[in-house]
């Protein structure tokens, strides 16, 4: 509980629970030893990487901050992980300003608007579906990273 609570330290057990379910991190606390209450190892070691950042979502979901800043938020994760991380992060970023610094394309498909930088320059501004229309550059990095 407290590791998420860290998020907000006034936060009742079920303000936890609500955020952990909604950050997709529930399912995977409850197979945990002590569940809620399981001791987290010195720096995560007894989490995979998907699971320190599903407590991660589940921290910022009970903070509820206004504005959000996510660097490569589903980096080194398995794909079955990412769609969790995903659904989570879908959760968390609902009715915020995110700012969202991504290589991996598919965490940002749904933004209301994409920057593509290269060498501190924007090349391009759109959605993704503008984006992908113009087959711009990240038509070319998008369509590099998935079979369309």
């Amino acid at each position: 509980m407290d590791n998420i609570r860290y998020g907000r330290l006034d936060a009742s057990d079920e303000e936890v629970i609500t955020a952990a379910k909604a950050a997709s991190a529930h399912s995977f606390i409850k197979h945990l030893p002590n569940q809620y209450e399981t001791e987290i190892a010195s720096e995560g070691s007894n989490l995979s990487q998907g699971q320190k950042q599903l407590l991660a979502i589940a921290r910022a979901i009970l903070a509820d901050a206004d504005i959000l800043i996510l660097d490569e938020a589903t980096s080194n994760i398995d794909t079955r992980t990412e769609l969790q991380i995903q659904a989570g992060l879908n959760n968390l970023m609902r009715g915020r300003t995110s700012f969202v610094i991504a290589h991996r394309l598919k965490t940002i498909e749904k933004a209301d608007q994409i920057l593509v930088i290269k060498d501190g320059n924007i090349l391009e501004r759109g959605n993704h579906e503008s984006l992908m229309e113009d087959k711009g550059f990240y038509f070319d990095l998008y369509t590099s990273q998935f079979k369309i």
